[in-house]
C-alpha cells in the first residue's frame, strides 16, 4: 500500500478505537439522575463569582433568585472588582426580583498565587460557612437555572449509592446561534467529553475526573476535606482541577450534560471564541512542548487524515487510501451526530468537523504562543503569564 493509505488505515484504527473504547464519551445520555425527593432538603449556599458581569446578571441572576427550593437557601454574589457596577446591579435586581436572599461582597485584588476566580470563590465560601451550609453550589454569572434546577442537583446528589454524590456538576448547555457558535460551540463539548468521558467520570471508582465549572454542587463537608479552593489556588482550568482535588479527597463525583441549566453569555464573532479556547489549552498541556507536539500530530491524523487521504485516493486513483480515509471519515461524522441533536443543530454540520478541529487545533497552537510570549492566560484584564497545569493525578 502506499503511504497515503497507511495513513488512512492508522486513521480509521483510530476512529475505531474512539467509537468504542473510549468510554463511550460520543453518547449524549448522561443526564442528571433522578431520584426521590428527600425526606429533609439540606441547605444550600449558591456562590457567584463576579466580573464586570452587568450584561449577563439581568438574565442570569433572576433565575437563582426565583429557585424553587423548599430547603433553606441563599446566594452569595462575589464582586471581583468589577468596574461595570456589577455589585450594584446584583443588589438592585435582589430588591427587584426578590425570592432567595442576596448578599453582595468585595473582597478586593487577588493574593499572589490565587487566579481571580478562584479567590472570588475563596470569600464566598468562607462567607458562606459561617452558617454552615450542608451544600455549596458553585455556578457562573452567565448561567441561568431553571426555577427546579437546584432541586434536581440536591436529589441527584442523593443517588449515587448509601453516601450519595460528594460533587455533581452539569455541562451547561451553551449559547448557539450564531454560524461560528454553531461550527464551533457543540464541539466544544464533544472534544472535552472525548478527552474526559463523562462514563468514566461517573463510574464508581474511577480515576477519570472532570467537571463543568458553570455549575457545581459541592457538599461542603467533601470541600473542606478537599481543601477547596486553596488546593488548586493558581489552577486555570479550575473546574478539573477541582474534581480531581475531591476524587484524590475520597470524594464521589458525577458529570452529566445539563437540561435545564443554559450559559447566556453570546459568543457571536470566532475572535470570542478564539479568547474563550487559546486562553486555557496550553496549560491543559501541562505548559509542555511535547504533548503540544504530540496534540499536534494526533489532531491530525484523527481528524485531518480522513478528508485528505479520501480526496488524496479519489484524485491518484489509489482505493485503499480513498476507502479507508472515506470510512474514518463516516465514524467520525456518526460520533458527531449525538452532540449535534441536543444542541439541536443541523445534522448536514457533522461532516465539518475536521474544519472545525482545524480551528481547535490553531487556537491551541496560539495558546502555547501567547505563553512563550509571556501573555499567559488573559481574562477580563488580568493575565497569569505562568498559570499553575490542572494537577495531574
Amino acid at each position: 500500500m502506499s503511504a497515503v493509505a497507511w495513513i488512512a488505515v492508522g486513521s480509521l484504527i483510530a476512529w475505531v478505537w474512539l467509537l468504542l473504547g473510549q468510554g463511550f464519551y460520543w453518547r449524549t445520555d448522561q443526564r442528571l439522575p433522578r431520584q426521590a425527593e428527600p425526606a429533609r432538603w439540606p441547605s444550600v449556599t449558591v456562590v457567584v463569582p463576579a466580573r464586570d458581569e452587568a450584561e449577563m446578571l439581568p438574565v442570569s441572576l433572576p433565575s437563582l433568585l426565583a429557585q424553587d427550593y423548599p430547603g433553606e437557601a441563599e446566594v452569595i454574589l462575589v464582586d471581583d472588582c468589577s468596574t461595570d457596577g456589577t455589585g450594584q446591579l446584583a443588589r438592585a435586581l435582589s430588591v427587584r426580583y426578590g425570592g432567595l436572599p442576596l448578599t453582595v461582597v468585595s473582597p478586593g485584588e487577588p493574593e499572589p498565587g490565587w487566579t481571580g476566580k478562584l479567590w472570588a470563590v475563596r470569600h464566598g465560601i468562607a462567607l458562606a460557612r459561617q452558617r454552615k451550609p450542608e451544600f455549596l453550589l458553585l455556578t457562573d454569572a452567565d448561567i441561568a437555572h431553571e426555577p427546579d434546577s437546584l432541586r434536581d442537583l440536591v436529589a441527584a446528589a442523593g443517588s449515587g449509592g448509601a453516601d450519595g454524590f460528594d460533587l455533581v456538576s452539569q455541562m451547561a448547555r451553551l449559547r448557539v446561534v450564531s454560524t461560528w457558535e454553531r461550527l464551533v460551540v457543540p464541539a466544544f463539548v464533544y472534544f472535552f467529553g472525548q478527552l474526559y468521558p463523562f462514563r468514566r467520570v461517573n463510574r464508581a471508582g474511577a480515576r477519570t475526573a472532570a467537571a463543568a465549572g458553570g455549575c457545581v454542587l459541592l457538599r461542603t463537608e467533601a470541600a473542606e476535606r478537599a481543601g477547596i479552593p486553596a488546593s488548586i489556588r493558581q489552577a486555570v482550568i479550575d473546574d478539573v482541577s477541582l474534581a480531581r482535588a475531591v476524587q484524590r479527597s475520597g470524594g464521589r463525583i458525577w458529570l452529566g450534560l445539563a437540561e435545564r441549566v443554559d450559559s447566556v453569555r453570546p459568543y457571536p464573532r470566532l475572535g470570542d471564541l478564539w479568547q474563550m479556547v487559546a486562553r486555557s489549552a496550553y496549560a491543559q498541556l501541562r505548559h509542555s512542548p511535547l504533548l503540544l507536539a504530540g496534540t499536534v500530530a494526533g489532531l491530525a491524523l484523527v481528524y485531518l487524515a480522513p478528508p485528505v487521504t479520501l480526496v488524496a485516493g479519489l484524485l491518484t486513483g489509489d482505493p485503499a487510501a480513498a476507502w479507508a480515509g472515506g470510512a474514518a471519515w463516516a465514524v467520525m461524522t456518526g460520533t458527531y451526530l449525538p452532540m449535534l441533536a441536543y444542541y439541536r443543530q443541523s445534522l448536514w454540520l457533522a461532516p465539518l468537523l475536521p474544519f472545525t478541529a482545524v480551528l481547535y487545533l490553531l487556537m491551541t497552537v496560539d495558546s502555547a504562543v501567547r505563553h512563550y510570549r509571556g501573555r499567559g492566560s488573559a481574562w477580563k484584564g488580568r493575565t497569569y503569564s505562568r498559570p499553575e497545569a490542572t494537577p495531574d493525578l
